[in-house]
């Protein structure tokens, strides 16, 4: 039991709840739905509850595979599980972030954290730590704007072009990050997913307590549900501290 105890005080979960709170793309795909179908007493004298549950792919904590946006890419069920763990890498960037809600991590921000701890390992998975996730799950403030359906004014940050391409470049697994999408808010050709996607990278949006994994060192378990032919999923995400 102390083994387990002691395993489980390491691990930490990057993960936002799934409930009534869970933030969508704002244009209008629809929102997190719990519907209970049994909670109480049975007939038979036991304890018993069961719900259904309805959600789009691309909203909370999820992943979006490569098929999102590469035509022929990787569906979320295809993904080699083999991907979906690896060596953690955190690229620093709330500072930036708190100065302009545009910011884009770039190529030089991934590339002074490698002149200072060593070039990223293939395979490993990457996150951009923005400090966003401390607004969840405020609307306005996560989004920059709560105008239902409406996305002409979304302001948070996300990954430059020249960025997305060297981390191609590095052959990583994936690519997470603190806010809405891997693009930053103003976007309209999203170029950091096209990048990413068209090289079979994967991403994850919306993370939490990113502020808890050190720069290198933890070892991240990105587990997505398995949509077959799915776009994307819910994901649960861990990190296993060194």
């Amino acid at each position: 039991m102390l083994g387990l105890l002691t395993a489980a005080s390491m691990l930490i979960d990057l993960t936002h709840p799934f409930d009534a709170r869970t933030l969508y793309w704002p244009s209008g795909e629809g929102s997190f739905q719990l519907k209970q179908l049994a909670y109480g007493p049975t007939q038979a004298g036991y304890f018993y509850s069961a719900y259904s549950f309805c959600t789009p792919e691309h909203g909370g904590t999820h992943m979006d595979a490569p098929i999102h946006f590469a035509e022929g890419g990787l569906t979320v069920d295809r993904i080699p599980p083999d991907r979906l763990v690896g060596p953690a890498v955190v690229i620093e960037a709330s500072g930036k972030a708190a100065l302009d809600p545009d910011y884009r991590v770039t190529a030089q921000d991934i590339e002074a954290e490698e002149k200072a701890r060593g070039q990223i390992p293939r395979g490993a998975i990457v996150l951009l730590r923005t400090g966003w996730a401390k607004r969840w799950p405020d609307r306005k403030t996560y989004f920059g704007d709560d105008k239902p359906g409406d996305t002409s004014n979304l302001h948070f940050p996300g990954l430059a072009a020249d960025g997305a391409k060297l981390l191609v470049a590095r052959r990583i697994a994936g690519v997470g990050l603190d806010t809405p999408s891997i693009d930053h808010g103003p976007s309209k050709d999203f170029i950091a997913h096209q990048i990413l996607m068209k090289a079979g990278i994967y991403a994850l949006e919306n993370l939490a307590s990113l502020d808890s994994v050190p720069p290198r060192g933890a070892t991240l378990y990105a587990l997505p549900m398995k949509i077959g032919g799915g776009s994307g999923a819910p994901v649960r995400v861990l990190a296993l501290l060194p």
